[in-house]
């Protein structure tokens, strides 16, 4: 990933809050035939050593598991919030007109090497946990709990998947948020972003201004 120096994302908190609150990523591996990419949804463990690990399952019909040995080195790729910025919005570009269009966002690249398991206690804490996790966030709903299915249809859902484990050897994170321009640009921005609707990037970008003052 290119990453300039000043949208490089070094604060630890933000980079695991990222693999939290945005935990549908892209498992990249380089299998038999090439490139590859799995989109799964993956529990983050930051206790784990050394830098932590990252938990999924794919469905047993996927060859992934069987075409990439134990122990290969793969990259995970998570996206936070992004949206187009126009320079119609920089009070900079009304003067001198020397602005163009960008793409603002935030990413964090997850590199470790992955082991695949079909150990049955490991499928159903994995499964049991993204399950507490994800129902959580349904609104005004009872949570749907494994045992709310019955035992062996849930067995054999089980035994339709595998499970994923990536032990993580590095993260590395990129906030694109304008810090390249000036502060008048950057606030024309977050104004522009938040008319539009993209409050995701705007609050992160108000977030980004306040540490700039901190």
């Amino acid at each position: 990933m290119y990453l300039p120096p000043h949208f490089e994302e070094n604060d630890t908190d933000a980079l695991h809050r990222t693999l939290r609150e945005h935990p549908f990523a892209a498992l990249v591996v380089n299998g038999p035939h090439g490139l590859d990419a799995n989109h799964i949804p993956f529990e983050f463990d930051a206790d784990a050593p050394p830098h932590g690990r990252l938990l999924a399952h794919v469905a047993r019909a996927n060859p992934v598991w069987q075409e990439v040995p134990d122990g290969s080195r793969v990259l995970v790729v998570f996206r936070a919030s992004d949206a187009y910025v126009s320079p119609n919005w920089y009070p900079s570009k009304h003067e001198a007109h020397k602005q163009v269009p960008t793409w603002n966002y935030q990413v964090v690249h997850v590199h470790g090497t992955v082991r695949f398991t079909d150990d049955a206690r490991f499928l159903r804490g994995i499964v049991g946990r993204l399950t507490r996790t994800h129902e959580a966030r349904v609104a005004s709903e009872r949570p749907w709990k494994m045992s709310d299915a019955p035992a062996d249809y849930l067995e054999t859902m089980l035994q339709a998947i595998v499970g994923v484990e990536v032990t993580i050897e590095r993260i590395v994170g990129k906030s694109k948020l304008n810090q390249n321009k000036e502060a008048r640009d950057r606030l024309g921005a977050i104004d522009g972003l938040e008319r539009q609707g993209a409050r995701d990037v705007a609050d992160a970008m108000r977030q980004a201004e306040a540490r700039r003052t901190d």
